[in-house]
């Protein structure tokens, strides 16, 4: 059995392979990508993406840089999120935002830089089957894309300053949170083999869902910004009992999968409650 903290310093350690210095010696690309990937942060995704493999018995090694991959797609989007023209966050995870440490140009090219990088590294992965490696390119095209984490994005800035529904508010959350969420699953499934997709798929977006509305109801700054979030349409009361039955659904679907995921129910409620 691998414990979490070896999985973590596997995560790290695979990243900080995958932008060593030594593959990008020029310019100041990997630099930049290092500074935001290898920031630190919680690695849901790609530990998502080991917890979801291992109940298919999934070695380690065939799933961290797919794992590690999604992680990549998430820096890229950090990045991009806290631009000027996007949310305007000049500080992420205790320290200036990239395009506050680098020119803002330098800013943009390294979440382009990381974004065609992951589809790179994911096509260069070791131990699995062409057939594996599309189904995980088009399963991350596709959560990334327009109808995904960029659509999510984008309904996201054009409902600033504006009185949405509640049903528009899930679709921002589905895309712009829980598309890259429901991916990690599914590249476990993938990994895998498994025959219990759209089960996975389900739970990727209960716990998508769930993990945004429990961060709205910790930032105070989508109120004072007019962002839309669950918040404000719903109130603290009726945003958290959402949040939580999304979450007892995930968990209750766990039980219907075809092997018993009690590493993978753990580390769901592990991320549930550290955003509640």
């Amino acid at each position: 059995m691998v414990l979490a903290c070896q999985v973590t310093h596997l995560i790290e350690e695979t990243l900080g392979r995958l932008l060593s210095p030594a593959r990008f010696p020029i310019g100041k690309l990997g630099e930049a990508a290092r500074y935001t990937t290898l920031a630190g942060g919680k690695r849901l995704r790609p530990r998502l993406v080991i917890a979801t493999a291992a109940l298919y018995n999934v070695p380690l090694e065939h799933a961290i840089y797919p794992a590690c991959t999604l992680e990549l797609i998430h820096a890229y989007s950090l990045i991009h999120d806290d631009l000027p023209c996007m949310d305007n966050d000049d500080f992420r995870r205790g320290k200036p935002s990239l395009h506050k440490a680098y020119p803002e140009g330098h800013a943009l090219l390294t979440g382009d830089f990381l974004l065609t990088y992951a589809f790179e590294a994911l096509a260069d992965a070791p131990f699995l089957s062409s057939d594996q490696k599309v189904a995980l390119i088009r399963t991350l095209s596709s959560r990334a894309g327009a109808h995904g984490m960029i659509g999510g994005q984008e309904l996201d800035l054009d409902s600033v300053g504006h009185k949405i529904s509640w049903e528009t508010l899930l679709l921002i959350h589905k895309n712009k949170t829980a598309a890259l969420i429901t991916a990690a699953i599914e590249f476990g499934g993938i990994l895998g083999n498994s025959p219990d997709m759209e089960l996975l798929r389900q739970v990727g977006e209960q716990v998508g869902l769930a993990f945004q509305i429990l961060d709205d109801l910790q930032d105070g700054d989508d109120l004072i910004q007019e962002r839309p979030s669950a918040l404000a349409l719903l109130g603290p009361e009726k945003a958290k009992a959402y949040a939580d039955h999304l979450s007892q659904s995930a968990l209750k679907s766990l039980k219907s999968l075809s092997k018993p995921s009690f590493a993978l129910e753990n580390l769901l409620t592990e991320i549930l409650s550290s955003s509640s």
